[in-house]
C-alpha cells in the first residue's frame, strides 16, 4: 500500500490528508459524492463524469479489481477518486487488473484514508465544490493549494460535450432479426446503451454531437436517441436546436439524462444547477403515468426547471413533467403529449443496476412502432 502523502483541498479552504493511489501529481475538479455500494468501474468510465472528482461514499473501493470489458467508454474520465479504504487486493475472477494499476496507467489521481462520510456530509451541507487532489512533491502549503483550487473554473458554463463525444459515427447491429434503426446522438454515451437496443432488435447508428438534422434523415432511421452527458446543458445550443427540428419532424425521440436537459430545453423549460446533485445507484423516483416507485441509477447536477402536475403548453403542444424524484421533487423526466418525445433523467440502461427502469426502452419501441402504424395509414 503507498505510503506517499496526498491532500484533498477544497475550494472553501477544507483540507483532508490521506494517501496517494494510482497516478502522482495533482488533478482538479468538481467534488461530487457517489453513493453506489457497488459499480466503481462503470462509474469512473462514465463520460458524464467528465472533470468531477468523485467521492466514493462505500468503505472499501477496488475490491473487484478492473474488469476491462466492464468500461462504459473507452477510457475513465473521473478527474480524480477519493475512498475511505483501498482493497488490498481484489477477489474477482473476472478483474483484468487492480483498480490502482489502471489509475496509473490512465493518468489517474486518487486519495485513500479520507474520512468520506464526514467529507459528504461537508458536501451537502455545502454543496459540490472545486476541488484538488495534490500528492507527494505536489504538495504544497494549504494557502497555495486552496488558490490554486480557487484559480480553476467551475461546472456552471462548462461545455464539455466535445471532449467526450465520437468524431465519426459507427454502429452496434441488433441481435437477432432487426426491429428498428435509431440514430444516437453522443453527448457522452455509455457502452450500455447501444447494447441495451441491441438487445431489443434494434440497430443503433452513434453519431456526432454536431450531426445535422440533414445526416439524420439521410440515415433513414425510425427514431433519435438523445444520450447522457457531462457539463452545463445551458452551453448545448446546438443540440437543442437539433431536438427541436426533430420535434418538427415528428421522428421519436427518447433522452436520458443530459438529454432529458437538452428536450427540456428545446420544449422552452430552463435548467438550474443543484445544490450537490444526483449520484449513485439508489435513487428513488416516481412514474407518474403508472404511480409505479422505481429505485433509479443516477448521476447529475443541473435539472430542469419545470412544475409537476398540470399540462404545460409549449411550442410542441402539451408536455408534463412524467418522474419526480421522490428525496426532493426534482423533474425526472418529460413527456410529451402532441409529439412522439420523452425523456428521463435518471438511467434506465444502468450497469451495474438497478434495472428497475429498463422497461423505458420498451415505451420507445412502442413509440416508433405507433409512429410507423401512423405512416402507413
Amino acid at each position: 500500500m503507498s505510503k506517499i502523502p496526498a491532500a484533498l483541498v477544497l475550494e472553501d479552504g477544507k483540507v483532508y490528508g490521506g494517501t496517494s493511489f494510482g497516478a502522482g501529481g495533482t488533478t482538479f475538479g468538481e467534488a461530487v459524492f457517489a453513493t453506489g455500494m457497488t459499480g466503481y468501474q462503470e462509474t469512473m468510465t462514465d463520460p458524464s463524469y467528465r472533470r468531477q472528482v468523485v467521492v466514493a461514499t462505500a468503505p472499501q473501493i477496488g475490491n473487484t479489481g478492473w474488469v476491462e470489458q466492464d468500461n462504459e467508454s473507452s477510457g475513465i474520465h473521473v478527474a480524480g477518486l477519493v475512498i475511505r479504504d483501498l482493497s488490498p487486493a481484489p477477489s474477482n475472477w473476472r478483474a483484468t487488473g487492480t483498480l490502482p494499476q489502471e489509475m496509473e496507467k490512465q493518468g489517474i489521481i486518487g486519495i485513500a484514508g479520507v474520512d468520506t462520510r464526514a467529507l459528504t456530509r461537508h458536501l451537502r451541507t455545502n454543496g459540490a465544490l472545486r476541488c484538488g487532489i495534490f500528492s507527494g512533491d505536489a504538495l504544497g502549503t494549504p494557502q497555495e493549494m486552496v488558490a490554486a483550487v480557487q484559480a480553476t473554473p467551475g461546472m456552471v458554463g462548462a461545455n464539455l460535450t466535445s471532449e467526450v463525444s465520437t468524431t465519426k459515427m459507427y454502429t452496434v447491429p441488433a441481435i437477432g432479426e432487426q426491429r428498428f434503426t435509431v440514430a444516437a446522438i453522443d453527448l457522452g454515451i455509455k457502452a450500455n446503451t447501444p447494447r441495451s437496443f441491441a438487445q431489443r432488435g434494434i440497430t443503433t447508428h452513434v453519431l456526432p454531437a454536431e450531426t445535422t438534422i440533414e445526416e439524420i434523415e439521410a440515415l433513414g432511421v425510425d427514431g433519435v436517441f438523445l444520450s447522457n452527458g457531462p457539463g452545463d446543458p445551458a452551453t448545448a445550443d446546438a443540440a437543442v436546436a437539433l431536438t427541436a427540428q426533430i420535434l418538427k419532424r415528428r421522428i421519436p425521440l427518447f433522452g436520458i439524462c443530459f438529454g432529458n436537459q437538452i428536450l427540456g430545453r428545446a420544449l422552452g423549460f430552463g435548467t438550474y444547477k443543484l445544490k450537490f446533485g444526483h449520484r449513485g445507484i439508489n435513487q428513488p423516483v416516481v412514474d407518474h403515468a403508472t404511480g409505479q416507485i422505481l429505485v433509479t441509477s443516477q448521476n447529475h447536477g443541473f435539472a430542469v426547471d419545470a412544475p409537476a402536475g398540470d399540462v404545460l403548453q409549449t411550442a410542441f403542444g402539451g408536455v408534463q413533467v412524467g418522474f419526480s424524484s421522490l428525496n426532493d421533487g426534482v423533474v425526472e423526466g418529460l413527456t410529451c403529449h402532441d409529439v412522439p418525445a420523452f425523456s428521463v433523467q435518471f438511467h434506465p440502461e444502468a450497469s451495474a443496476g438497478p434495472h428497475d427502469a429498463s422497461y423505458l426502452f420498451d415505451r420507445f419501441i412502442l413509440l416508433m412502432s405507433e409512429n410507423v402504424s401512423t405512416k402507413a395509414v
